[in-house]
């Protein structure tokens, strides 16, 4: 199983989409309060579409009790971010049965206090020009799900389509 969790999104849009990603993957979405939008926004419902019913999402109040119920140093948890100090491609995924990936606040991306503590072991990043600053999070998201899923051969999901084979 693999586990977003945003830290304290800001724009529904990206976690409306970000929930897309996770209902048609089979990840669960953890929302990480304070959100910057309510649940029930109109722009956060439209960009998940007709998937909301279709994932698992769990709450948390706030990062330290996300921390406390999911142990960063007894889970395969890694926090992605600009400072990475890892490629996330270059971690191993396939023999990982849970996975958990932070994401941090669109704006400020994770806090400093917990990437200092986890810098040098649970970190990852996507390469990208030095003169840019990120990527969309929901991108981000999407790119580093999809290589979790491809490293463990896309269990689960349908490889071929059969949405225009006239048998849909």
């Amino acid at each position: 199983m693999i586990n977003i969790v945003l830290v304290e999104p800001e724009i529904p849009q990206n976690t409306g989409n970000i929930a897309r990603t996770c209902a048609i993957t089979g990840a669960k979405l953890h929302l990480v309060h304070p959100l910057g939008f309510k649940i029930n926004e109109k722009a956060i419902k439209r960009a998940g579409l007709d998937y909301w019913d279709k994932l698992e999402i769990e709450e948390h109040d706030s990062l330290e009790k996300f921390l406390e119920k999911y142990k960063p140093e007894e889970n395969n948890m890694f926090f992605a971010t600009t400072k990475g100090k890892t490629k996330y491609t270059d971690i191993d995924y396939t023999k990982m049965e849970e996975v958990f990936v932070l994401y941090g606040k669109e704006t400020k991306g994770l806090p400093e206090w917990l990437l200092e503590k986890y810098l040098d072991k649970k970190t990852i990043r996507i390469p990208m020009l030095p003169t840019l600053r990120s990527l969309n999070l929901s991108n981000s998201v999407a790119i580093i799900t999809y290589e979790i899923l491809r490293q463990q051969d896309f269990k689960d999901l349908q490889e071929v389509s059969t949405y225009f084979d006239g048998k849909r």
